[in-house]
Parts: C-alpha cells; structure tokens; sequence
C-alpha cells in the first residue's frame, strides 16, 4: 500500500504531491508556467511531465522525439494500436489519445502504486481506449497478440536504468511479434561515454529489424554527456528525412543517424542475448541537478 504526504487535496491544487510507490519516492511538483501541468519524479530522477490541460504538449527533449515517431507511424489522424512499456505519468498514451482519436492503448507499468498515484492525481480522459496492466513489461508484452500493433515504445527505467531483461535480442523477438508487418518499435535509452550501452542496443536491434534511425542530441553522439537517444526499428523503410527535419527544429535540436553513418556509428558493437544483458549504466548525479 503506498504511503501519502501533503496530497493535493490536503494542501492545495498547486501543491507538491509527495507518496512512497513500489519503485521509490514519487514527487508530483507542478509547473509554475501552466496551470494544470505536473512533472513527475522517481527518487529525484524527473519522469514525466504531463500537462492535463494540453495533453498534445510534450516537455521533455526525449518525449517529443517519440512524439516525432508517433507522428510518422500513420498518416495524420489515422488511429493506432500502441503498446507502452513503462508507464510513468502515461504522457504519451495521452499524446496518442489527443493526436489520433479512437486509438487503442496497452500500457504496461511494473509499479502498481504509481499507476494508483497517476490515476488518482492525473486522470485519464475516461474517453481514451487506454489499457493499464500492472506487469513486468516482458511479462506484458508476451501477452499482446502476434501482430497487433502499430507501434511498441520501450521507455522502461528502474532506478533511472532500463532493466537488462529489457535490453536483449530475445526481448526484441517478443517485439517484433507483437508488431504488425511494417510497425515500428521505437526505444528511449540513456547512455554517457563510451556510449557502450547505446552501441549494443543498435547492434542488437540491427540484428532482428532492416530498417534503424537513431534520433540524439549532437553532444551525446559525440559522447560529450550523458543523455537519451530515441531508437527507431521497422521492416520496412522509415521516414528519416521527415524525421530529420522535425528533430532539426525542436527546441533543443536533434540530429538523426541511419545508413551507413549509423552502423559505423555502432563500431562493431555485438547483439546483446539475454545471457549476457546487463542494465544501462546509471547516471551521473550530476544530470539531476
């Protein structure tokens, strides 16, 4: 049962919200900047933001790439099938809802008091065909049916890592079968110098889809910080110069690689199984900061 401190409803609608959920300490801090939007924190490692009024708002660099890709996974409007592993604040599955109407959803979030928390605080658009499972999200995804969907996300963080079950090749078939021919898989994943980890997630995504962008923040390719990178996987052919132009004018700009720079960008890197999966690194503490 998760334990509540100073709840909205006790101190004010503005006010932090602060609970004990499965995975650490949530913090629910609102935007000063828009009046119904809330960031939410794991531990003091920033989550999610999610703007109630404008859920078509994406805040975070990372979360407007996937915005990107969401765009680009069908022509404008056109429903979508879309599985969420990790949950968080669930601001994407919002995206999606106010995007594309009549969209179907599967979240899967491991921590069922944040997904009480979230519901509680933050709730969802009782319209939205959003599926919530509390489960591991291998667990989850085993359970979508071949070919179901358009799209699978993988933005997974335990203790600001990606869990190694969650890192494999063997993950990756799981994937791949739960996709329609032609859908695309996209991953959010954090990596610093050498860049180690993110080299060996292409490598191992380039081992079981023809098709890979990665979509990054100059300095991070460049290995000068720690950071995330959002990886695009299809069988078939992706948008990347749309995708490239849409990153170019974000706010804090994205440069996309594929093709050939992005397999001289992975180095000889190697698939990673599952019997040699590791968790991503953990960050600096100096990135929350």
């Amino acid at each position: 049962m998760a334990k509540s401190r100073n709840t909205r409803r006790e101190r004010g609608a503005d006010a932090a919200v602060v609970e004990t959920v499965d995975g650490g300490l949530a913090q629910l801090l609102p935007d000063r900047d828009r009046a119904r939007a809330w960031t939410l924190f794991i531990d003091g490692a920033p989550q999610s933001h999610v703007d109630l009024d404008d859920p078509a708002y994406l805040s975070f660099e990372y979360q407007r790439r996937l915005g990107h890709v969401i765009d680009l996974a069908a022509p404008p409007g056109r429903p979508l099938r879309v599985v969420h592993l990790g949950g968080g604040a669930f601001t994407l599955a919002r995206y999606v809802a106010a995007t594309r109407p009549r969209s179907t959803q599967q979240v899967v979030e491991r921590d069922a008091a944040l997904v009480q928390l979230v519901r509680r605080e933050l709730p969802l658009d009782s319209g939205a065909r959003i599926r919530v499972r509390s489960a591991d999200a291998r667990e989850g995804l085993g359970k979508v049916p071949d070919g179901w969907a358009d799209l699978v996300i993988a933005d997974v963080f335990s203790g600001a890592r990606t869990p190694a079950h969650l890192t494999s090749t063997e993950f990756l078939d799981e994937v791949r079968r739960a996709l329609r021919p032609g859908g695309f898989y996209a991953a959010n994943i954090a990596d610093g110098p050498p860049l180690a980890h993110l080299r060996g997630q292409i490598a191992s995504a380039a081992a079981r889809f023809p098709e890979l962008a990665l979509v990054a923040d100059p300095t991070v390719l460049r290995g000068k910080r720690f950071g995330n990178a959002v990886l695009l996987a299809s069988d078939l052919p992706l948008p990347t110069a749309e995708l490239t132009r849409r990153a170019a004018s974000d706010p804090h700009p994205g440069r996309v690689e594929h093709g050939r720079a992005l397999t001289d960008f992975t180095g000889g890197a190697v698939p990673v199984t599952d019997a040699a999966a590791v968790a991503s690194p953990a960050p600096p503490p100096s990135v929350f900061r």
